[in-house]
């Protein structure tokens, strides 16, 4: 039964009211399912279709997508219409899709649901496009280990999203606290240069790792800080010996940046030194696709942000709604960023 606490005329979005002294600019649980974070227009339509007493016009909604991808957000978007008299049909949270698929269907009175259109799709165009680079990622990975760390390239808002959607697309960690709670992970990560610069040294930083960390945590040491690279990971791994679980390498592009050369070398040189089961966590911006330099690197603890291939995804939507099966245009994203796997959705008025 439907309780249509949302939005539904223009005088009440002109009545609409920004509280002062707001902390941040997101919206609220609250204001998502009052329909305050849709387009005006389709209050517009609303209006339109009151006035011609064809607003409880039943009709079925469908979502499909112009790239293969994988599923994510359902939950939310049925968080998100649950006080609406619809049926919903769609596939399951992590499933993958073809393109030209319809991925969820939604059948009703379009004055149920028709207002949310905009957050429906934000919510399955991001989550959706951030699992699909991480199902990517990780399969570029393979058996090696792949940690979300992309929650600093996004609002904080949305962090959350991001990294439960990289866990879904199939990523074995997440950094965020909440993100990887809310998928009933505990978070991991190792730990930040800030830390190192404080103490001043990375060894004693280890040192102090060793004796304040619960031994739950595995002892990744960050070794790019103040030496070479190969010589930091040494010194750690002398100290630290059979408990060192391995070395993070986060080598900035001015000096060169992390490549399957560096990491050959520090894993060479601690094999040298005796510590063959040392290794190499290599935290950076990871790549999608097959060709993935680190891929086919043996043994190595292969972290990413996933920050190019899933944290800066941006994506546009078109819509046409009307009679008769009309199909929605997609525009072009703007930017040089990877595009979202969901499109457009198709909206198809009922027969009597």
């Amino acid at each position: 039964m439907s309780r249509r606490p949302w939005l539904s005329s223009l005088e009440e979005v002109e009545a609409l009211q920004v509280e002062k002294g707001r902390l941040f600019y997101s919206a609220t649980h609250e204001e998502i399912q009052k329909g305050y974070t849709t387009d005006v227009y389709f209050v517009t339509a609303q209006e339109i279709l009151r006035h011609l007493k064809l607003a409880d016009t039943v009709v079925t909604a469908e979502v499909f997508p112009r790239r293969p991808g994988v599923l994510c957000g359902v939950s939310e978007v049925l968080n998100l219409l649950s006080g609406s008299n619809v049926e919903i049909w769609g596939l399951e949270e992590g499933e993958e899709f073809a393109a030209r698929e319809v991925i969820m269907r939604i059948r009703g009175p379009y004055s149920e649901f028709g207002i949310f259109e905009t957050p429906l799709l934000g919510i399955l165009a991001h989550s959706s496009g951030w699992a699909t680079a991480a199902r990517e990622c990780k399969r570029a990975a393979g058996e090696k280990l792949v940690l979300s760390f992309g929650a600093r390239h996004v609002h904080p808002a949305v962090a959350p999203v991001l990294e439960r959607a990289a866990l879904v697309g199939g990523v074995d960690g997440a950094a965020c606290i909440l993100g990887a709670k809310l998928f009933g992970k505990e978070p991991g990560g190792t730990i930040p240069h800030a830390v190192i610069l404080i103490v001043g040294d990375t060894v004693i930083t280890a040192k102090a790792f060793e004796e304040a960390i619960p031994e739950r945590f595995p002892r990744i040491i960050l070794v790019d800080t103040f030496k070479d690279e190969a010589e930091e990971s040494l010194r750690v791994a002398r100290v630290l010996g059979e408990r060192l679980s391995g070395v993070r390498l986060d080598t900035p592009d001015e000096r060169g940046g992390v490549t399957p050369a560096l990491v050959e070398e520090v894993r060479e040189r601690l094999r040298q030194a005796g510590f063959p089961q040392r290794k190499n966590c290599r935290l950076g911006r990871a790549q999608s696709g097959e060709d993935c330099p680190f891929a086919r690197q043996s043994g190595c603890f292969w972290g990413g942000e996933l920050h190019q291939q899933c944290s800066t995804h941006r994506h546009d939507y078109g819509h046409q709604g009307g009679c008769r099966a009309e199909r929605g245009q997609a525009r072009e994203n703007s930017g040089d960023y990877p595009q979202s796997p969901l499109e457009a959705t198709e909206v198809r008025r009922c027969e009597e």
